[in-house]
């Protein structure tokens, strides 16, 4: 099922209309276009817009830390939606991710737990691993080990450690 499908085409609609209506008002020092992506089970909401630079991906990225620009578009599309089962997580540097509650990255231990022969150990690598952060439900999931990592380097060097290479 996709999330059209789940939320309803009149949800739907007035989801993206909000989001783009509070987008429009942001004063950002820049915005550069595709400020809602549709994946398979998820919106994905980016305030400065996805077609933005690697340079002003970062810049972004600082501004967000000091002003809480998704943060605070969280907060409000929480009070504008509450009656819909959603979950927000930010991810990234530039946007978050909107998809229905239990839709999450967890959802994949529904398919490993079907298998004949379980696996022993399951670990996961992240680094959004706080609430509120993509990784987080995954991350501190009873089925999982997580490990917090902050660059494809660290989980390099951390699955070295652990496979003991």
């Amino acid at each position: 099922m996709s999330i059209s499908q789940h939320l309803g085409e009149d949800v739907l609609k007035r989801f993206i209309n909000y989001c783009l209506h509070y987008i429009a008002d942001l004063e950002l020092p820049i915005k550069r276009g595709t400020f809602i992506e549709f994946r398979n089970g998820m919106l994905n909401v980016c305030p400065i817009g996805r077609n933005c630079s690697r340079e002003e991906r970062n810049q972004f990225y600082e501004y967000d830390q000091t002003h809480q620009v998704r943060q605070t578009m969280i907060d409000r599309l929480k009070e504008q939606f509450s009656e819909v089962d959603l979950t927000y997580s930010i991810g990234g540097q530039i946007s978050f991710d909107v998809y229905p509650v239990g839709w999450d990255k967890t959802f994949c231990l529904r398919h490993i737990s079907k298998r004949s022969k379980p696996f022993r150990e399951i670990h996961f690598f992240g680094d959004k691993t706080s609430p509120g952060g993509n990784d987080y439900e995954i991350f501190s999931h009873a089925q999982t080990i997580g490990h917090q990592v902050v660059s494809p380097e660290d989980t390099m060097k951390q699955l070295a450690e652990l496979l003991k290479l």
